[in-house]
């Protein structure tokens, strides 16, 4: 079969793209992983301000964008109007679509098809239902998740929670008003932030700590047991905690959908919400040696490696791919 010529357009100064942020979830999928598809032929153009698409008018199937707004994409691409080639776009942070002015740039951009790992009903609360998307679940790069620290030699008596919370303090609730970022916090991550409040749990904020970038799945790798928790829908730690070999509290509700992912509860992860949770980590924490907390790590590793890897997104994103080229 001949190859799907795909031009991916981003914003080399994006913290993602530049490897500077705290994770590099974006950067191995669309730099690595899509590179050695099969199916794909990938050419990589980076620009800030400008990029003249009509350079690519008859070369390429595909124009794949970082993202519907110029933090990660350029913020004009001249002469997308009069091309004719399918345009794809990743979304992110469903949420702020409104807020950012993320919509116009559907027009803009001239986009056909949007994807994510955002629920389609998530999507769909902010963007207009007669927006294409697809659920793709990338992020984790496998080759991160090789050489695992036995579960039986990691951190048992104490349960891991990393990332963004929200402010407890009145100064710090005062300082996230003032930004606009109280209602994010507080809605994105209650639960997580209840979570770090219990006295067996050990938490670190993201960039707290030296295990940023690749070195995130050897902090995972520590702990026996770990927490993924976000109140709105759910994000990469769902997939990444299963991935380095942990027992994964993950809260999945009605509202954030994260039953999407095919996780089952007491199977291969420990479903938690907002009136069960201490319970659930008594359950764990006074008896962390039981062997079916292990049992229960493994599978959930299996899952993630049969179904929830950057590879794996890969060829859900060239099956998007090909409803456009045939």
């Amino acid at each position: 079969m001949k190859k799907i010529k795909t031009a991916f357009i981003y914003k080399p100064s994006n913290p993602y793209m530049a490897r500077t942020a705290w994770a590099t979830t974006y950067y191995h999928f669309f730099m690595n992983a899509l590179n050695r598809h099969a199916d794909l032929d990938m050419a990589y153009f980076p620009a800030e301000k400008k990029f003249d698409v009509s350079k690519l008018r008859d070369k390429f199937d595909i124009i794949l964008l970082w993202e519907n707004h110029p933090w990660g994409s350029p913020d004009e691409l001249s002469g997308i109007q009069n091309l004719d080639i399918p345009v794809i776009c990743r979304v992110n942070d469903a949420h702020d679509a409104i807020k950012k002015g993320k919509i116009a740039y559907h027009e803009k951009y001239k986009i056909d098809h949007y994807f994510g790992y955002f629920s389609d009903r998530f999507f769909h609360e902010y963007y207009p239902k007669n927006f294409k998307y697809k659920v793709i679940f990338y992020g984790v790069e496998p080759k991160l998740y090789e050489n695992l620290t036995p579960y039986s030699k990691r951190i048992k008596e104490r349960i891991l929670c990393s990332g963004a919370t929200a402010r407890r303090n009145l100064t710090g609730r005062l300082r996230d008003i003032l930004r606009g970022n109280d209602s994010i916090f507080q809605h994105h991550y209650k639960l997580r932030t209840m979570c770090t409040e219990l006295p067996y749990v050990d938490y670190t904020t993201t960039l707290q700590h030296e295990f940023i970038n690749d070195k995130y799945s050897l902090l995972l790798m520590q702990y026996s047991a770990s927490i993924a928790a976000d109140t709105l829908a759910p994000v990469v730690k769902y997939w990444e905690n299963p991935a380095a070999g942990c027992l994964t509290f993950m809260e999945v509700t009605e509202r954030n959908q994260a039953s999407i992912l095919g996780f089952e509860d007491g199977k291969n992860a420990v479903f938690i919400n907002e009136k069960n949770y201490e319970k659930k980590f008594s359950d764990y924490i006074s008896d962390p040696n039981n062997p079916k907390w292990s049992e229960i790590a493994e599978n959930g590793r299996d899952y993630t490696m049969n179904n929830l890897t950057n590879d794996v997104a890969a060829d859900s994103l060239v099956e998007l791919f090909k409803e456009y080229i045939k």
